[in-house]
């Protein structure tokens, strides 16, 4: 009987066999899948988890860095300034739209501020003469026809007397002429007698013309002339340095008191409403420089800037300096270009089109990234833009913005301020 019971347990054994092994097998393969995959060893730490908060009601999850976060996808929308037009003029803030447009290469050349040779006047006294009275000094302002000395001339007397006196020569042989015409006509005077009169009013007159011409020169005009003879003979030695336009003086040789030549310059004057930038172009440049191209121009220091055009562009190449000439007249109605400053010029000598470019001002650095201040609903807000290609006054965008957004030109600077960097933090800075 236990025979049977032993050999009826050892028949039943062997069917588990398989099975332990295939357990066995079974819980190796899962286990090894577990440590290759910890995320399903987490799925029951999450759902333990998952009614845990803060004690607010909000989940918390790891960020892989071992910090708990809270629970919110992607990064939070940045708020915009909000400001009013008043504020807007205030701070200087100035609105374009991005578009298309070129942007320019630029060849560098040296050159230097100077008056404009047009209106400039070196003042020189015609006649020479004792400085009797001065009414202008070194930088005063001058308006055209202005007195700004007067000079008593002995010459100038001389040729006032002259004058008067050829007129009234012309009168009397006027008066003998037509006598002596009319005598002539009644047969009572010889033809002769009638030829030497008026013979000698021709005379007369051609000496009255060369007198008249002698006080033209001098800037006497002809109501001035026809008035002479009615002046007091104490003006007769007066000489005035009048001012040929507006301008203010930026030379004076002239002094109280002192004999002056009729060779020296009294005054030099100069109409700086308007300027001349000479620039100095290399031969190695010669190829790319041409009337009629865009320049910028800008202090040594950086302090003035403007654009203008190529308005001359010299043909002959100076002996020495081995450079020619390139001129640009400069409007200069501030004032702020003077006569004599150092400046470096950017020659446009060719373009590129680009399909979106923004002001170069407008573009602000903030955490590394490039920043654009743009309109949106009504606000200002920072959109971290891609730049590509510039010149000196735009920039290219290659991602960021779109054709026909409405960004800050100038004052972009301003609004970054307003805002603060912390506040323009992406959330990657650990």
């Amino acid at each position: 009987m236990e025979g049977n019971t032993e050999h009826t347990l050892k028949k039943k054994s062997k069917p588990l066999i398989p099975i332990l092994i295939f357990v066995l097998i079974l819980g190796g393969i899962l286990w090894f899948w577990s440590e290759k995959n910890p995320k399903l060893t987490q799925v029951s730490e999450q759902e333990e988890n998952h009614s845990a908060d803060d004690g607010h009601g909000h989940e918390k999850a790891d960020d892989g860095h071992g910090h708990a976060e809270e629970g919110h996808e992607g990064h939070a929308e940045e708020e915009g300034i909000k400001l009013s037009d008043a504020e807007m003029k205030e701070f200087g803030i100035q609105l374009a739209k991005a578009d298309a447009g070129k942007l320019y290469r630029y060849v560098d050349l040296p050159g230097e501020i100077r008056p404009n040779g047009d209106r400039l006047a070196h003042l020189v006294p015609r006649v020479p003469g004792v400085v009797r009275q001065v009414f202008k000094g070194l930088g005063d302002r001058v308006e055209k026809g202005e007195v700004m000395a007067i000079l008593e001339s002995r010459e100038l007397s001389d040729l006032k007397a002259d004058f008067l006196a050829a007129l009234e020569r012309v009168s009397l042989a006027r008066t003998n002429f037509e006598r002596e015409e009319s005598l002539w006509l009644n047969k009572i005077s010889s033809e002769q007698e009638y030829l030497e009169a008026k013979r000698t009013l021709a005379e007369a007159q051609i000496e009255r013309g060369s007198a008249e011409q002698k006080l033209h020169s001098l800037g006497f005009s002809n109501r001035y002339l026809e008035n002479l003879p009615s002046h007091p003979e104490e003006s007769f030695t007066r000489y005035e340095i009048i001012s040929p336009f507006k301008g203010r003086v930026i030379e004076k040789h002239i002094t109280l008191g002192e004999v002056l030549k009729d060779d020296v310059e009294a005054f030099v004057i100069a109409d700086l409403s308007s300027v001349w930038v000479d620039l100095s172009v290399y031969q190695k440049d010669f190829p790319y420089i041409e009337e009629e191209q865009l320049v910028v121009i800008e202090t040594t220091q950086g302090t003035i800037k403007t654009t203008g055009k190529i308005n001359y562009l010299g043909p002959v190449v100076n002996e020495m300096t081995r450079t020619a000439l390139a001129r640009i007249v400069l409007e200069n109605k501030q004032g702020k270009w003077r006569p004599g400053l150092f400046v470096n010029a950017k020659v446009a000598v060719g373009e590129i089109e680009s399909d979106l470019i923004v002001s170069k001002s407008a573009i602000q650095k903030i955490n590394d990234e490039d920043i654009l201040f743009v309109m949106a609903d009504g606000e200002f807000k920072p959109r971290p833009v891609k730049v590509g290609r510039s010149d000196e006054s735009y920039v290219e965008i290659v991602e960021g913005i779109y054709w026909g957004d409405t960004y800050v030109a100038e004052g972009a600077f301003t609004l970054r301020a307003q805002m603060g960097v912390g506040d323009l933090d992406d959330g990657h800075n650990h």
